[in-house]
């Protein structure tokens, strides 16, 4: 049942392993019949990026994600959420986000992985600045329109 699931939620320097995600969601559960992942890595933008550096506030990110986890499960039948987003300093070809959706069927792990994904990238409260590879300090990155866009489409009626 959708109430039991508690996500597990973490904002951490350090690197994660996706597959030991998966197996510590899963466990041997044989209620789960679908996992969908997303591990969103930094880029280097054809060369020019040598990191990436994320900011946040700490607890305010944490509950941001809580919430947006939490609608999740309200709204899609999982057995298990593990949403991970690092912060600090970040290579490219280095993890950044992790969202691991667990269900019975596939269709629902797919759209809660896509929904938080949307929510992660338009409105959790994490701020990137770019190190270009010149050695020069890039600036802050704006918010994209399009991951704008692409979060409205789960807007409830009304809101």
């Amino acid at each position: 049942m959708a109430g039991a699931v508690v996500p597990a939620i973490r904002i951490q320097r350090e690197d994660f392993d996706v597959a030991a995600e998966i197996a510590g969601l899963t466990g041997g559960r044989t209620d789960i019949g679908a996992v969908v992942t997303f591990s969103g890595l930094c880029r280097d933008e054809q060369g020019a990026l040598s990191a990436l550096e994320l900011e946040h506030y700490p607890g305010m990110a944490e509950a941001e994600i809580g919430r947006i986890a939490a609608e999740a499960i309200e709204r899609w039948p999982l057995q298990g959420l593990t949403v991970i987003h690092r912060h600090g300093k970040i290579m490219p070809g280095e993890n950044i986000v992790l969202v691991v959706a667990a269900s019975s069927h596939r269709q629902a792990a797919f759209e809660a992985a896509n929904f938080l994904m949307d929510y992660l990238k338009s409105r959790a409260p994490f701020w990137k600045k770019e190190h270009l590879a010149d050695g020069s300090e890039g600036g802050w990155v704006d918010a994209k329109e399009a991951d704008d866009h692409a979060a409205d489409r789960w807007k409830k009626p009304g809101e």
